[in-house]
């Protein structure tokens, strides 16, 4: 099994932060030059936003990420310290923001991991528990908050720009089967059948027109097998916790729209429910976005998905939420990147246990 250093590299890379910059640049640009309700008038808006509202903003923010640093943590039985957790996460976060997200950055988590002192194994491991337990909240929260909010989670067809509105519910129910899907068979190989899970991927890219994936099938089976024997064993007093702090996790990146509506005017408790409720729709429907971090793409769905709720405010929300969440983590990564890289690569034995696990 290996990890191809030069991929990572690819992804690794402070230049990449351009694409996405340009990409919600040009997103915003159009919205102001064919949206007659986006004018210079709503970027004046941000100096409405109460104080009190963008503290509450902040402190989702600092929940997220330390629940992500808790996380790797507790998933590494706590043989990564609790700043290396917190540098581990922004490179995650920067690599997630500079590649689609229907891509991911699995191969740059474990090799981040790996190049900590991790083994291979267990820094395989970790990365396919934390993309499980991130997909089952999607399962699972889906389906709640489309009961909770009755079925009013897709916004009107009128309000959609270039009337997709029609495809939108195709967009998150294809999204959702596939992630359903996707997690189902993760889980079944990882902790149930590891060595089935491989005999079924080399009996399909066994025929004719699949047999050019038989390698790529024969590595992922032997890393199915290597994280399994890694998390064989845990105890619930393993599992509940990074569960617990999944759902913590998500909740707050999901509240921190509902905390910046909050900072601009007063919102009612059934309106913050729709806020919430949506973010997950929307979340969901980004994920089978082909640009990097969902760019152009958050932008562009963001409008008509929170307008009726936002109204004059949602332009500015929108840019507000992409600040925060989003441009901070392509910033930071840049900043760390280099340091991180002269670090890790100071050490030989690092490197050369690269080479041998690879």
């Amino acid at each position: 099994m290996k990890v191809d250093a030069q991929e990572v590299f690819k992804v690794l890379n402070p230049k990449n932060i351009w694409i996405p910059v340009l990409i919600g640049l040009g997103i915003v640009f159009l919205l102001f030059y064919y949206d007659p309700n986006v004018t210079i008038y709503n970027l004046n808006l941000i100096f409405d936003a109460k104080s009190s509202g963008v503290m509450l903003t902040l402190a989702t923010l600092a929940i997220r990420h330390l629940g992500y640093a808790y996380r790797l943590r507790i998933i590494s039985d706590k043989e990564i310290s609790w700043i290396r957790c917190i540098v581990i996460i922004v490179l995650w976060e920067f690599a997630s923001a500079v590649t689609p997200s229907v891509v991911g950055g699995t191969a740059v988590a474990i090799f981040i991991l790996t190049m900590e002192g991790l083994n291979f194994g267990k820094s395989i491991a970790f990365v396919m528990v934390t993309a499980i337990l991130d997909n089952m909240f999607f399962v699972v929260a889906a389906p709640t908050v489309m009961i909770l909010a009755s079925g009013q989670v897709f916004p009107e067809v009128e309000a959609i720009q270039l009337q997709i509105g029609n495809s939108l519910p195709y967009f998150f129910f294809i999204s959702y089967a596939l992630i359903a899907v996707y997690t189902f068979i993760m889980s079944y190989g990882l902790f149930a059948k590891p060595r089935a899970f491989k005999w079924i991927l080399l009996k399909l890219t066994s025929l004719k027109w699949s047999k050019k994936w038989r390698m790529k099938a024969s590595e992922y089976g032997d890393q199915i097998i290597t994280a399994s024997s890694e998390l064989m064993g845990k105890s619930s007093k393993y599992w509940i916790p990074i569960s617990l702090v999944t759902i913590v996790i998500w909740c707050s990146r999901y509240l921190t729209l509902n905390t910046i509506a909050s900072a601009f005017s007063y919102v009612s408790m059934g309106d913050h429910l729709m806020i919430f409720s949506r973010q997950v729709i929307m979340w969901i429907v980004m994920l089978i976005s082909p640009t990097p971090g969902s760019s152009g793409t958050a932008e562009y769905f963001f409008i008509p998905f929170f307008q009726e709720y936002l109204n004059e405010y949602t332009f500015i929300s929108a840019i507000f939420w992409r600040s925060v969440t989003y441009y901070p983590y392509l910033l930071l990564g840049a900043l760390v990147l280099p340091r991180w890289l002269k670090k890790v690569f100071s050490n030989k034995g690092q490197k050369k246990t690269l080479q041998e696990q690879g």
